[in-house]
């Protein structure tokens, strides 16, 4: 999660200096695709259509939604394609897609489950297949770093690598609140995951 909710994500300063890595290179990330596109023959006045997969449910057909809005700004027309949660998953472990959108399934504020869950070679839910040894060794050094602030830039160099190789763009981040009534008492909700502290042995109602 990106700061202020997130602990160990990038501050405004270090996002900017991500940005000027693009920029130097001549174009902005967003353009790139377009550039290959053309080589093609696809550009404004022939746009390639293709279908934007992503299983059914709320969650994430608003992320399909909002990709397929972003592929318009490079001449690339997304069909949302739904598609039952039975069916889902076996055919995201295929590859059985031209472009998928799925959402990383973990709920913690902790960087050893984003990155060992999704990122680092031969994961179970790396659907993408990245892998890049260097990107694994630097995801082990921040695992095992003891200090808190020095394994805070660790992760930023992580994240950092990561944007770099597209190894999996994130469109969006999900925001969750607790509501609770004035008379549910002993409930502790937690600071870095919306899934723990739920198991209830010590809460209790004031009637």
């Amino acid at each position: 999660m990106p700061p202020p909710d997130g602990v160990w994500g990038m501050p405004p300063d270090v996002l900017q200096q991500l940005a000027r890595l693009w920029s130097r290179r001549g174009e902005e990330p967003c353009r790139r695709p377009a550039t290959s596109c053309s080589k093609l023959g696809y550009g404004p006045d022939k746009r390639l259509a293709v279908k934007v997969s992503t299983r059914n449910v709320a969650g994430y057909r608003d992320a399909a939604v909002i990709a397929i809005s972003q592929l318009r700004e490079i001449y690339i027309d997304g069909e949302l394609e739904p598609i039952d949660t039975a069916n889902w998953f076996p055919r995201v472990m295929r590859k059985d897609y031209t472009v998928g959108v799925t959402v990383s399934e973990g709920g913690l504020d902790e960087p050893d489950q984003k990155f060992y869950e999704t990122y680092v070679c031969g994961a179970d839910r790396n659907y993408t297949g990245y892998c890049n040894e260097e990107t694994d060794r630097l995801i082990d050094r921040q695992s095992m770093e003891a200090d808190p602030e020095k394994r805070r830039k660790l992760v930023w160099e992580v994240e950092r690598k990561l944007a770099e190789d597209a190894s999996r763009p994130v469109l969006l981040y999900s925001r969750f609140a607790t509501c609770m009534q004035p008379q549910l008492k002993g409930l502790t909700t937690m600071t870095n995951s919306r899934f723990n502290g739920w198991r209830m042995e010590d809460v209790w109602l004031d009637r």
